[in-house]
């Protein structure tokens, strides 16, 4: 099962994504089409949590490694290589569960806030995505559930631009929740949607 769901890790086909390609504009997925990804979440380094990311041709694009429990607020979403794309910091004394994208490793002004929604009647919504300055582009809603791996993202428009789904079974053998995909469209980053995604699995 291990082969089937990274084969190509040790092998990546194409250049990394820079830093710069996570702040919006042209990346180097999903020009033309939706960006198909498996998320595994797993590290592939012994002794790790995290998440390992492949995309349609099983080629490694993006990971996460955390030692220990991995719930000290703060994660790093890196390339294949381990160059640090954007940082996840959960956000200290505010009210509610907040999350902070910032690009690289950079502990300054962050490009996104994530806030968990927080509502007494039921409802689709779980988080609200905030750009925090001009040029980190429109904001973002999501919808679903995490748990069950099936959650749009939606942005200002209404529109769905990204989503997570259960990974179908190979050859009658389900995967479960530990491998499921991430799928984007051309209108949204995938660095950004991968970090939105790391930010849900944290608050779910």
């Amino acid at each position: 099962m291990t082969r089937k769901v990274h084969p190509n890790a040790a092998v990546p086909a194409r250049e990394p994504p820079s830093i710069a390609s996570c702040r919006g504009g042209d990346d180097v997925w999903g020009k033309d089409s939706a960006a198909v990804l498996t998320v595994w979440r797993k590290s592939l380094l012994f002794s790790c949590s995290g998440f390992t990311v492949f995309d349609a041709k099983g080629d490694l694009v993006f990971r996460v490694d955390t030692y220990g429990s991995g719930t000290a607020g703060e994660l790093v979403l890196m390339d294949a290589a381990g160059k640090p794309l954007l940082t996840v910091r959960r956000k200290r004394l505010s009210l509610g569960e907040n999350w902070l994208i910032y690009d690289g490793e950079d502990a300054g002004n962050p490009l996104y806030s994530v806030r968990k929604h927080v509502n007494l009647r039921r409802g689709k919504a779980l988080a609200h995505v905030t750009p925090s300055r001009g040029d980190s582009g429109g904001g973002y809603e999501v919808e679903g559930s995490y748990s069950r791996r099936s959650c749009t993202v939606f942005d200002e428009r209404g529109r769905a631009v990204a989503e997570v789904q259960q990974k179908e079974a190979i050859g009658g053998v389900a995967f479960g929740g530990e491998v499921f995909r991430l799928v984007v469209q051309p209108d949204v980053n995938a660095c950004l949607a991968m970090a939105v995604l790391i930010v849900l699995d944290q608050m779910f």
